[in-house]
């Protein structure tokens, strides 16, 4: 009934091919082509041949995506790096300002507020000069944009540049914020521009469909090459970016979020950061029995919680910015003043960090890297509540106050950093909220790792064996728990195993990762789902639980059918009518009331001028004048307008 294909469709153009030619007469000669007849001219003919069919060949093998992706790979590498490098010598800097005033508190606090709020301010500033578009996360235009949406100015050399060093300056101040975000759109940028520079070896690349799979391919480098994960990478770009993913593309992005994340280690190792490669995270909890079976429960309320948190998170970052937009004098006078309010929320964080005011009982001197580091540590703290049980050493010290213990230092660093980090994801400057949230979460879990501990101090193991409570295996679980409930991913297990190297913990992980999603997903949209949303990107996202009802909603129950429309053959009165009677934008244009073929839209704008020239002043003299001048007096026929398609 369908028919079925007797022989493979190469085989049967090929013969189609050679049936062609014989009827057309033509017997095939290899002929030389003719851009090389003036190259075989003289003795060395041959060589200067060959030499051009090898740069021909070697030409050709860069539009191959092997090289493509290595390129991309290279680039983001040296990009990341680069970026770490700027950012710890900005961070060292106040550290040393803040070390070398320690004779007068006064100097100190000025020099702890001054150093961040120029920062910021230069990074906002910068950032809406060069390309207001390098603003903010980034994985929201890149979901629309993978949807098939263009958004201009997205993915140009020169939101790059601004992406870029807004980025640098931004995370340099040590606020609360994150760059896997946007590190992804970077990476998009970057597969961008080089799409555009190779396809002046050839049009392989100026293929749309081509160029959607890179730039997907870019999403998980983007991730890989900051965290040195780039398994964990590719799964987390196709969770947040991708409805539904090719698979063809799976090797891609292996592909280059591996080579991304090898040379983005090497070059630690080559500066002497690493002394070899490692995890950037790297933890050594024991192996033989790093938990107990007991103290699943205790993860699973992690995992609850944290869905709880990363849903108050998402709605408590929705209702800063609603809040701002909707206060007409607020956003008027912001909007004269840019600069203002990233400096006035910067002025604010920093001064509540100050670590001899208020920020010695929230770790406020530690940066978010060694804040991790700290919260990863294999011993305990604390035992039944009394800090000066532990040995404090290094940065450890931070977190150590002689008159409160560790569990009120863990409490006020989670409230603080919560609001605070919901507050400057406001901020008009290139930055993510996933790093801030992981540091929270991985909070949250010290501080239940430490109180487990310290109601079982000799562990919960019933054999003659006893082994203790690990709590930096709580901050583990704790922080991909929380990372995961706000964004709506189950991959940042994988991303915490990669960043420290274990996986001794990958039950419980699993388990708090998936409980803080379905928790989460039931009670708000994601980060990036709720920033499309403010920001009213033309992305139609999940409806989410509770509202499985609505995908039996049909077009035609919310399409508006009294449409008004225009003819080829309207006339004035009809389009005036068509005008006045409604306030659309753009009016479609049929072939006639009866046929109603669509043909097309046309603006309201565009009615208006064509109405403005047809019935100028100018317009009616020269009908006025034809008129005169014609020899058979022969009438127009009537006053039609007509629209040409």
């Amino acid at each position: 009934m369908y028919g079925r294909y007797t022989q493979d469709l190469g085989t049967f153009a090929k013969d189609e091919a050679a049936r062609l030619r014989l009827q057309e007469g033509d017997t095939p000669r290899p002929r030389r082509p003719s851009e090389l007849l003036e190259y075989t001219q003289g003795r060395c003919g041959p060589c200067r041949v060959c030499a051009l069919q090898c740069q021909r060949f070697l030409i050709s093998k860069v539009g191959e995506d092997w090289v493509f992706l290595i390129l991309l790979g290279l680039v983001m590498a040296l990009v990341s790096w680069a970026m770490d490098f700027a950012i710890a010598t900005c961070l060292q800097a106040q550290k040393w300002m803040y070390g070398g005033l320690d004779t007068n508190v006064l100097l100190q606090y000025m020099a702890w507020v001054t150093y961040p709020t120029v920062l910021i301010t230069f990074s906002a500033g910068f950032t809406q000069i060069l390309a207001p578009q390098a603003v903010g996360s980034g994985i929201p235009e890149m979901k629309t944009i993978l949807r098939g949406v263009v958004l201009k100015e997205y993915l140009t050399l020169k939101t790059f540049v601004a992406k870029v060093i807004g980025l640098t300056c931004a995370l340099g101040s040590g606020m609360p914020l994150g760059k896997e975000g946007p590190f992804v759109h970077i990476a998009s940028m970057c597969a961008a521009l080089l799409s555009r520079f190779l396809s002046l070896f050839g049009g392989f690349y100026e293929n749309e469909a081509r160029n959607i799979e890179m730039l997907a391919a870019a999403c998980a480098v983007g991730v890989g090459c900051c965290f040195a994960a780039p398994i964990g990478g590719v799964l987390f770009s196709i969770e947040v970016t991708s409805t539904f993913f090719a698979v063809r593309n799976y090797w891609r992005g292996f592909f280059a979020a591996t080579f991304s994340a090898f040379i983005f280690r090497v070059l630690a190792v080559w500066n002497k950061d690493e002394e070899t490669i490692t995890a950037l995270f790297k933890t050594r909890f024991r192996l033989d029995f790093p938990f107990d079976l007991q103290e699943l429960p205790a993860f699973a309320v992690i995992g609850i919680a944290s869905g709880f948190g990363g849903a108050l998170f998402v709605y408590l970052n929705r209702k800063i910015v609603q809040f701002m937009r909707r206060q007409k004098t607020i956003n008027r006078f912001l909007m004269k003043k840019r600069l203002l309010f990233p400096a006035l929320v910067t002025l604010i964080i920093s001064t509540l960090t100050f670590p001899p005011g208020f920020g010695q009982f929230m770790a406020g001197q530690l940066t978010q890297k060694d804040t991790l580091v700290t919260l990863f540590d294999n011993q305990t703290w604390a035992k039944q509540g009394l800090s000066d049980e532990f040995e404090y050493l290094g940065i450890l010290e931070a977190w150590r106050h002689p008159r409160s213990n560790v569990f009120i230092t863990l409490v006020v660093f989670i409230l603080m950093k919560f609001w605070m980090s919901a507050l400057a994801t406001t901020i008009p400057v290139p930055c993510g909220a996933f790093m801030p949230v992981f540091v929270i979460g991985a909070a949250f879990g010290r501080l239940v790792g430490e109180s487990m501990a310290a109601w079982f101090p000799d562990g919960i193991h019933t054999d003659s064996n006893i082994y203790r409570i690990v709590p930096g295996g709580y901050a583990v679980v704790g922080a991909a728990a929380l990372s995961g409930a706000v964004t709506h991913t189950v991959s940042t297990a994988v991303i915490v195993f990669e960043l420290t190297g274990q996986i001794s913990h990958i039950l419980p992980v699993m388990i708090a990762v998936i409980l803080a999603n379905a928790v989460a997903q039931s009670l708000q949209p994601s980060l990036y789902d709720s920033i499309i949303r403010i920001k009213k990107l033309p992305y139609l996202p999940e409806l989410g639980w509770g509202h499985h009802e609505k995908y039996n909603v049909r077009v035609e129950d919310i399409m508006v059918r009294d449409i008004r429309y225009v003819t080829l053959n309207c006339k004035y009165r009809d389009l005036q009518q068509v005008l006045h009677s409604t306030k659309m934008k753009n009016l479609p244009l049929v072939e006639s009331a009866e046929s109603m073929i669509l043909l097309g839209s046309i603006e309201r704008t565009q009615v208006g001028a064509l109405l403005s020239n047809q019935l100028s002043p100018q317009r009616r003299l020269l009908t006025l004048r034809q008129k005169v001048l014609s020899e058979d007096g022969h009438r127009l026929s009537d006053s039609s307008i007509r629209f040409q398609v």
